[in-house]
């Protein structure tokens, strides 16, 4: 997920995209932890779709601070 598409979105649909990959990457930490995940790289991808999400939520209050 590229930080310009999650630019186009809201605030509330951030959040719950937020929400919706966190709980994926809990899922896939899971399965990691079991020995089912076959692809260890999604951990580290969904963990930085959270970064990028909250990254975009900090800029906009920042910007909305100023």
């Amino acid at each position: 997920m590229k930080a310009a598409e999650l630019r186009e979105k809201s605030d509330d649909e951030l959040r719950d995209l937020e929400r919706q990959v966190r709980d994926e990457l809990f899922r896939l930490k899971m399965k990691h932890f079991t020995g089912q995940l076959q692809n260890v790289a999604d951990i580290r991808q969904r963990k930085r779709d959270v970064a990028r999400i909250k990254t975009v939520l900090r800029e906009r209050e920042s910007a909305a601070g100023q």
